[in-house]
């Protein structure tokens, strides 16, 4: 059975970095964060439906990707993801995500933490937020028991803790 690893957190922390590098460092797929391609293909500012489309847009690569894993498979975001982004932009979470938060487990939870400088993107949205987005994640991964690792630092020494997190999940896990 392969291991899931998500890699979540706030906005401009190495999620993508993170998850192509564990990919090569390992030898295995990862999947990129979908919503990027889905809102540059938008015509209108995005709604909470499409929060909605992004996610299973994401299940469904992951599900593709999974196929092509032979260990591991490195996910660019989460349903936790979505579900903070959806919080936190309209007051309340689709049920089909919170259905998913709820069944679909990963092993383990690399959460990036807010220790690179901000890089702007027409696509994020809250610079300011950061340290309390980081909160949030915290607090969520905690009160839904989840394991996870906070990955800090910069460049290589960001993937070593990551591929340390990754070998030992629970020597590094966050309680």
């Amino acid at each position: 059975m392969i291991k899931r690893i998500a890699i979540t957190g706030p906005e401009s922390t190495g999620k993508s970095w993170l998850a192509k590098h564990l990919s090569a460092h390992f030898g295995e797929p990862w999947v990129p964060e979908f919503s990027r391609a889905y809102l540059s293909r938008l015509s209108h500012p995005y709604t909470f439906n499409d929060v909605l489309r992004i996610s299973r847009g994401q299940y469904r690569t992951e599900e593709r990707m999974a196929a092509k894993a032979d260990s591991y498979l490195f996910c660019d975001t989460d349903f936790l993801v979505t579900h903070i982004w959806c919080m936190v932009k309209y007051g309340r979470s689709h049920p089909w995500i919170e259905h998913m938060l709820e069944t679909h487990r990963y092993h383990h939870h690399l959460l990036c933490n807010t220790d690179l400088p901000w890089e702007p993107d027409p696509l994020r949205e809250h610079p300011e937020m950061r340290q309390e987005l980081l909160d949030i994640y915290i607090q969520e991964l905690k009160s839904r028991n989840l394991p996870f690792t906070i990955i800090s630092g910069t460049g290589d020494q960001r993937l070593q803790a990551a591929i340390k997190a990754v070998k030992n999940p629970d020597d590094n896990k966050q309680k």
